[in-house]
């Protein structure tokens, strides 16, 4: 059977540097980061005091939940997930399905890796307290991963797929290429795919305790995401929540849908923790082989890729991704298509960081340009040995690239790659 072409045709973002799309958008271009300083990180005498923090006004909740579903509402990811996932779903052009029939061929793929943190705390220490009747009703649908999913659908009347995937840091791009796969199919016609992560010091002690986070930089955090410099020293943790409305090209013309992108294909795999994979290192054999098949499924030529967003984390393993992208692609020096890593402005938003860096790839192929690498103008002397300074752009490139790929490869040796392309 013939592959339905899949298009993009909302997007919503909540992220560290941007709530909003407009906001979001006009950041990224201009390279503007979202990462600062957290007193409550000092106090609670972590060694990074710094993260990405998306901030808005919560009377703008308001606008998301009920005043029931507001009731004891204390679950920023679920926040995040929602609004992402409300905003991307109106930029679509789609109403509210306010029938009592579900809506047959539309549903949610939503990812998380941990929901409900705070909500979770709240409750063991009224658990622990003799206070169980207290709980409240929502405790949960807050907790459980699948909530952010379930909300959504329910909000919206989906009727088709309404789960939730979990990768860790793979799982944004692989919610989307879970949409891709299902709608391309014929097994659905629009599906709002996405994910999120909560944020806080709970969420993020585990890191810094691992001692994988920058605490040199407390005091000018803007500078503390460095990925593909020679003096990064960890990535900074992150948080928010990136959605896109994934379509079959027929239902988007039905409509008369704005296009962001099309998706040509892409591929998920696991390195096995084999051959150098682990619980926190990957395979690079099996990151090249995702690279490799993702290409394939799009039907393209790795010289066809004008860009690619990595997942570039700011640690030491960015010169191994660099590597890998270079040996799956066959293309080096100058020959290398640009690269970018939105983690240098918001951090590593976690379970969150595939669907957000997909919105920031969407809007690159959308709106013509490229957007700069901040704090790598001292370049990797390793990365520097595969590709041209100018392959990885400080400043914002106004250029219009056709087909990007982007990738996320997370703990426990797992890979997604999607290839993006302009709509034509």
């Amino acid at each position: 059977m013939n592959k339905r072409r899949v298009v993009i045709t909302g997007i919503g973002v909540v992220a560290p540097n941007g709530t909003n799309v407009s906001k979001f958008k006009k950041h990224v271009y201009n390279g503007v980061s979202g990462i600062q300083y957290i007193e409550n990180l000092k106090t609670l005498n972590f060694s990074c005091q710094i993260a990405g923090l998306p901030i808005y006004n919560t009377g703008c909740l308001n606008n998301y939940f009920n005043l029931i579903q507001l009731r004891s509402l204390n679950a920023s990811g679920m926040e995040y997930g929602v609004i992402a996932g409300i905003d991307a779903w109106k930029n679509a052009g789609l109403s509210v399905n306010d029938s009592d029939t579900p809506l047959w061929d539309t549903g949610v793929i939503f990812g998380t890796g941990i929901l409900g943190v705070d909500k979770f705390r709240e409750a063991i220490y009224k658990v622990d307290e003799g206070k169980v009747k207290r709980l409240g009703s929502t405790t949960v649908t807050q907790t459980m991963a699948s909530g952010i999913s379930a909300f959504l659908g329910g909000m919206l009347g989906c009727g088709n797929v309404v789960t939730t995937n979990s990768s860790a840091c793979s799982t944004g791009t692989e919610a989307i290429l879970m949409a891709y796969d299902r709608i391309s199919n014929g097994k659905a016609e629009i599906i709002l795919a996405g994910s999120t992560s909560d944020s806080g010091p709970y969420v993020w002690g585990g890191f810094d305790a691992m001692r994988i986070l920058p605490y040199k930089y407390n005091d000018n955090p803007t500078e503390a995401s460095r990925p593909m410099s020679a003096t990064a020293s960890g990535f900074v943790p992150g948080s928010g929540a990136g959605a896109l409305v994934i379509e079959s090209l027929d239902s988007a013309q039905k409509r008369g849908a704005t296009i962001y992108a099309e998706i040509l294909g892409g591929h998920v795999n696991s390195g096995g923790q084999r051959k150098g994979g682990s619980m926190t290192a990957p395979n690079s054999d099996a990151v090249q082989y995702c690279i490799r098949k993702a290409v394939t499924d799009a039907g393209i030529d790795p010289g066809e890729i004008d860009a690619i967003n990595g997942h570039l984390t700011a640690t030491t393993m960015d010169s191994v991704e660099i590597q890998n992208w270079c040996m799956a692609l066959g293309r080096k020096g100058q020959d290398f298509p640009y690269i970018n890593s939105l983690k240098s402005l918001v951090g590593h938003c976690l379970a969150a960081s595939g669907s957000i860096e997909s919105v920031a790839t969407v809007l690159q192929l959308k709106e013509n340009f490229i957007f700069g690498n901040i704090n790598c103008e001292d370049l990797h002397p390793e990365i520097e040995k595969w590709v041209s300074r100018d392959r990885i752009p400080t400043k914002t490139l106004d250029y219009a690239p056709n087909i990007i790929a982007k990738a996320s490869f997370g703990f426990g040796d797992v890979n997604a790659c999607v290839i993006f392309k302009k709509y034509t």
